[in-house]
């Protein structure tokens, strides 16, 4: 998948995950990867950002427990592959278990009325 950025960059994100892809952008200038979706490379400054679509595989870079009135929720920091970090979750194990260095894939799941990223714990590669 490779388009012209669009106007609204959140949109665009927001978009994939509406069909269950995690898109992230990629600077033509330098090649590095950017997310969250800007419209600006944060390294370079170039306007020309292409969109791509993620694998969806990924490495456990951090990983906590938040408490609350609602409950434990699981926050990580995961590692994609193509080259950039995003804040998440793992869903189907318990948040306490998520160790850094687990490999997760991608899923799009539903909260509320919108679909977000979260991660589900992979096999061993």
């Amino acid at each position: 998948m490779s388009e012209p950025t669009a106007t609204a960059p959140a949109r665009a994100y927001r978009e994939g995950l509406d069909r269950g892809e995690l898109r992230y952008q990629r600077c033509d200038h330098c090649e590095g990867a950017v997310f969250p979706p800007r419209v600006l490379c944060p390294d370079c400054g170039s306007q020309e950002l292409t969109w791509e679509r993620s694998a969806g595989r990924g490495t456990v870079y951090a990983a906590t427990v938040v408490r609350g009135r609602d409950g434990a929720r699981g926050v990580v920091l995961v590692d994609l592959d193509e080259g950039f970090r995003m804040m998440s979750r793992v869903d189907g194990i318990d948040p306490a278990t998520v160790e850094i260095g687990t490999t997760v894939r991608f899923t799009a799941a539903d909260e509320g009325d919108e679909r977000v990223a979260a991660f589900m714990k992979e096999a061993q590669r």
